[in-house]
């Protein structure tokens, strides 16, 4: 059991690393869509490339949108109007005329007109309310069908015609009177429109419920197509009835039910096919990017944008997929350049853009357009601390997102008359999304402890705390780090490190030096040695603590690790040669070599390899008298051979040919240093 715990503790990281594959592996298969996949592409227009299509199964011909938009215009056209009828307001309206025309046709008026007239009143009133008068002019068709409903039952059916609109009133009642009545022509209409009532009004709610329950009735398909038919041959035109059986197969195969059994299926093939991209992005870091790969927190972070990615595509795409392209991929590489390299950006780039082609439509050219903006991205976008070369960069991007989706509509449509400008609004609100890496690189080195080159520019601040407590302590060392850090960018720049980093990890190697100043030769301005009242082993422990005290110093002032590793390793596993060699001549005994050696580690990068090379030159070049170019090429070739013989760089990434370049630009920045003036006469 104690032998399988320890196996287990051994491989912990190992174990970390499976665990964080597999779980990230179901989490991307969970944002997938849970059916088939149409294994055909085919574009309206274009040729069929692929062999003979014959149906695999029974499937119904699919309606076009157009078709069944014609038919719901169709439906809405002929569809019933349904009013209410208020019985009541008729017998109303009649007691109402009796009372009236007593009032307004006296006896006193010839018998016979009295009589005509009111016989009028009464044919007009019915006339009014044969089928009803409408309480507002509603604008519909004259031949649309009319239900009037009495409560829930239905008394008429008519035309909207029929029924009379408050502004045709007048003209019924004028209409009504004979010329020989025309006389009392004012009087009789005065007295209708003190009476006359609307009785019929619009029931929206039934005419919208019965317009409903008439689209749900729409059959979406037209006809079937049997199992073995031809659908299209080789090389035909994909266009009108064989596009329209196309979309009806792929809709089908897409929308149908699937069984437990597909069902299972489907997600152990969308498992395989992540977990193959995501091994391969494992595969890459472990061969090409072991000290990420060592590190669980840079593996985890790597992981984590690439799942935050395609949950945002997913829920773009759930909500309207018209949006896609507002989602900034590009930050994907911009976010691990600032971090990593670029080679490491483009590569996870391109496995996020490939497992995204199982979500978005138009994969290919989704995946097209994405791959080619995200090697603009590697390509254009250097020193992301400068703000200028950023906004310069997403300009860039979307200039080439438009510049290619102009190109696949042209081959898509043949025209360029029916191009959305809204859609090129979509590429200028990713470029504008792009720019919020910044904010996120800055969260980024909170949340996972990264350092990007954006606070490095920071920390190369002379005027920072540190450096500036570092200069009034220790101004020697303070200069000695400054000529490091010059040597060491310099030869950074010529076998193509990173400066920036090689830079703020030489401004902040010597920082241990801070706890005891004087004991440093740099720092000793008035000719006193305090090594002189110690001895050999005393006086080494305080040079090789000075590399504790400043992982310590470090560490308090909250230093990223990429800094703190250049203070671990900038003396390597090497000693502390002159008090070695002094405590040999006073005692003619063994010395004990670990006393008198830094405890490590050594290198492990080109840059802190730079940085150790660099450190040991100048340090050492203060001791040269009268230098020559002879004497500094020896001196250079002597210390850095030394430094191999010791195997100091046996674990940085650093080859023989990279350290003879450092070489040749020591030996020319220090010549350039001790050139020796011509001496003017006074």
């Amino acid at each position: 059991m104690k032998d399988i715990i320890n196996k287990l503790y051994r491989n912990h990281s190992l174990i970390y690393k499976g665990l964080l594959f597999i779980c990230t592996t179901f989490l991307i298969v969970y944002l997938f869509p849970k059916s088939g996949k149409f294994k055909y592409n085919f574009e309206k227009g274009k040729p069929w490339q692929s062999e003979n299509l014959y149906a695999p199964f029974d499937f119904a011909i699919t309606k076009s949108d157009e078709e069944i938009k014609i038919e719901k215009e169709s439906i809405l056209d002929e569809s019933v109007l349904y009013f209410n009828l208020d019985s009541l307001i008729v017998d109303k309206v009649k007691d109402k005329f009796e009372t009236e025309f007593n009032k307004i046709f006296p006896d006193s008026i010839p018998k016979t007109e009295r009589n005509l007239l009111h016989g009028i009143g009464v044919e007009t009133l019915n006339k009014l309310y044969k089928y009803g008068v409408l309480d507002e002019a509603y604008d519909y068709p004259d031949e649309r069908t009319v239900v009037i409903l009495r409560g829930r039952t239905i008394k008429e059916k008519t035309f909207f015609s029929n029924l009379v609109k408050p502004d045709a009133i007048s003209k019924i009642i004028e209409g009504s009177l004979i010329n020989n009545l025309n006389k009392y022509n004012n009087g009789f209409v005065s007295l209708f429109f003190d009476i006359i009532e609307s009785n019929l009004s619009y029931n929206k709610s039934f005419t919208d419920k019965a317009l409903e329950d008439e689209f749900k009735n729409i059959s979406f398909t037209r006809g079937s197509v049997e199992k073995g038919t031809l659908i299209i041959s080789k090389g035909e035109i994909v266009e009108g009835e064989k596009f329209q059986l196309l979309n009806s197969l792929k809709s089908e195969y897409e929308s149908q039910v699937w069984n437990e059994s597909n069902y299972n299926w489907i997600l152990f093939a969308y498992t395989l096919l992540v977990a193959l991209a995501l091994l391969m992005l494992l595969l890459f870091l472990r061969k090409y990017r072991y000290v990420v790969f060592e590190d669980n927190t840079k593996v985890t972070f790597i992981f984590f944008n690439i799942f935050l990615i395609i949950f945002l595509t997913t829920l773009v795409v759930n909500y309207n997929s018209k949006y896609i392209y507002v989602v900034p991929i590009c930050i994907l590489p911009l976010v691990f350049k600032a971090f990593f390299d670029a080679r490491l950006g483009l590569f996870a780039h391109v496995i996020t853009v490939l497992l995204l082609g199982f979500i978005v439509p138009n994969s290919y050219e989704y995946m097209f357009l994405q791959i080619i903006a995200g090697i603009v991205t590697i390509l254009t976008v250097s020193e992301l601390y400068k703000r200028a070369n950023l906004f310069i960069s997403v300009g860039q991007i979307t200039l080439i997102y438009i510049v290619a989706y102009f190109a696949f509509f042209v081959i898509h449509e043949g025209t360029i008359e029916t191009i959305k400008l809204e859609t090129f609004m979509w590429f200028v609100l990713c470029g504008l999304a792009t720019l919020f890496v910044q904010p996120l690189i800055y969260a980024y080195e909170k949340l996972f402890g990264l350092v990007s080159d954006v606070s490095l520019l920071e920390l190369s601040d002379t005027n920072t705390k540190l450096l500036k407590e570092l200069s009034n302590k220790a101004p020697g060392t303070f200069h000695h780090s400054l000529n490091v850090a010059n040597l060491a960018e310099s030869c950074a720049n010529e076998v193509g490190a990173n400066a920036m980093l090689i830079r703020v990890g030489a401004l902040y190697h010597d920082i241990g030096k801070m706890t005891n100043p004087t004991y440093f030769t740099e720092n000793q301005s008035t000719g006193i040695n305090p090594h002189d009242e110690l001895s050999s082993k005393e006086s080494a422990k305080i040079i090789i603590e000075h590399v504790i005290n400043g992982i310590e110093i470090a560490r308090k002032n909250k230093l990223p690790d990429r800094v703190i590793d250049f203070i671990r390793t900038h003396h390597g596993t090497s000693m502390v040669y002159y008090f070695y060699r002094k405590e040999k001549e006073l005692k003619d005994i063994i010395v004990d070599k670990l006393d008198y050696s830094y405890p490590g580690p050594k290198p492990f990068s080109k840059e802190t390899a730079i940085l150790m090379m660099c450190d040991s030159v100048e340090a050492a070049s203060k001791s040269l008298k009268e230098p020559t170019s002879t004497k500094i090429d020896a001196f250079v070739e002597s210390i850095i051979n030394k430094q191999i013989e010791e195997e100091q760089f046996l674990n940085a990434n650093i080859t023989f040919k990279e350290i003879e370049s450092i070489k040749k630009v020591l030996k020319h920045k220090l010549s350039n240093i001790y050139h020796l003036r011509i001496e003017y006469p006074e």
